[in-house]
Order: structure tokens, then C-alpha cells, then sequence
């Protein structure tokens, strides 16, 4: 599988996001936290206040939830599709997918690859004109592709920090998501520290971490 340099320097020129970013995403995701797979899943995932098994579960819901939102036949934008979803405990993520807790994390790691690969295959069948809910903005197949990027990028850091595993993926990739997602993000910073600053987990010289953050997921302008 060939690999994507991960550089430093933010490419020069902008790149939409695409259905294979969401799959490289994924499996880079899970090549880096398929060594701790021994380890205790059940501590917490870094910063977040769910542990690591929990954070997976959450990521794969959202791979899910995002591909079910744009691939619709009749895509909603004026709220979400009422699936029904629980919370394995009061403080844990409320989920539509979850994993069975006896199939470990090679189990977690299935059901990631799954949604993963549902959401990359609806964005390449997906009209680029659609159009559907997100709580920070309707939004279309790029932009729910960035979401799944952003999502997998961020929680695979979160149980990599949780399990003392190593996670660092590649600049472009990082910088096409920023482009898609975070238009006011800094743009002559490394794109792995940006994505981390943008998103609460990381530091910037010389720039306040954000109290609260959130994504813009409208279309790009054309």
C-alpha cells in the first residue's frame, strides 16, 4: 500500500477531500493501535471522558451516521434520522453501532474498517449536489467525507494517548481536512499540530487553545 511523506509544510495547493481520505484515515487508525491491542481498552481514551473502548465504538457510530446522513435516498436537512441509539453506561457515548464487548479490539477494529469503507464508498456514489443535516450545518459528500477524516484523526489520537500508543498521520492528509473543516485555522503551522489546536487536543505558539471549537461543513463556494 503506497504511504503519503508526512511532511511538515502544508501542501500549496488545496485538494477537496475524498473517498479515499476517509479510507486512508481508517486504516492508518488502525495500524497504529492494532499493537496495543492487548492493552486495557477500558482506561481513558486520553482527555476524553470515555475510555478507549468506548471512544472506538463512538468513531465507528459516527463513520456510520455520517454515510447514512448523505447517502440517503431522501436526505434530511432540516434535523437527524431518528435511529435509535443507547449508552453502555450513563457517562459513555449514546451509539447506534456498537461492538460486541467479547470480540475485543480486533472486533473494534472490524467494525471501524466496516463503517469506515461504508462512508468512502456513499461519498463516491454520492452526487456532489447533495445535501444533508449536521448539527454544525447542512453539509455535502465532501464535507461529510472531512468529518469522518477529522473524526478518525482526532479519536485515534485520543485511545492512542489512552493506551500509550503513537499516532501521527500524514501532513496532506491533515491539511485537506483543516482546508474543508476549518477555514479559519492557521495555514503556516504543521497541519498535524493545527487539526490537534483546532479540535481542543493540542497547543499553537502563540495562539489560545480554544475553549470550545466546532467545524464548518458548508459547501465550498463554486
Amino acid at each position: 500500500m503506497p504511504t503519503e511523506p508526512n511532511t511538515s509544510a502544508a501542501p500549496a495547493t488545496a485538494t477537496p477531500v475524498t473517498a479515499d481520505d476517509v479510507a486512508r484515515a481508517v486504516e492508518l487508525a488502525v495500524a497504529a493501535l492494532r499493537p496495543a491491542a492487548g492493552a486495557d481498552w477500558d482506561v481513558r481514551a486520553g482527555k476524553v471522558e470515555w475510555t478507549c473502548r468506548e471512544t472506538a465504538e463512538h468513531l465507528a457510530d459516527d463513520l456510520f451516521f455520517y454515510a447514512a446522513h448523505i447517502g440517503s435516498l431522501r436526505p434530511v436537512t432540516d434535523g437527524d434520522l431518528p435511529f435509535g441509539w443507547t449508552a453502555r453506561r450513563p457517562e459513555g457515548p449514546k451509539n447506534t453501532v456498537t461492538v460486541e464487548t467479547d470480540a475485543g479490539p480486533e472486533g473494534l477494529f472490524s467494525v471501524l474498517e466496516a463503517c469506515g469503507g461504508l462512508l468512502a464508498a456513499v461519498v463516491r456514489a454520492t452526487p456532489p449536489t447533495a445535501r444533508a443535516h449536521h448539527v454544525f450545518g447542512v453539509s455535502d459528500p465532501e464535507g461529510f467525507a472531512a468529518m469522518g477524516v477529522v473524526e478518525t484523526l482526532v479519536h485515534a489520537y485520543d485511545i492512542a494517548r489512552g493506551l500509550g500508543a503513537r499516532f501521527e498521520p500524514p501532513a496532506a492528509l491533515c491539511s485537506r481536512a483543516l482546508r474543508r473543516l476549518f477555514p479559519d485555522a492557521p495555514t503556516g503551522t504543521a497541519p498535524w499540530p493545527t487539526l490537534l489546536w483546532a479540535t481542543g487536543r493540542g497547543e499553537l505558539d502563540g495562539r489560545a487553545r480554544p475553549r470550545q471549537w466546532r467545524w464548518y461543513g458548508a459547501p465550498r463556494a463554486t
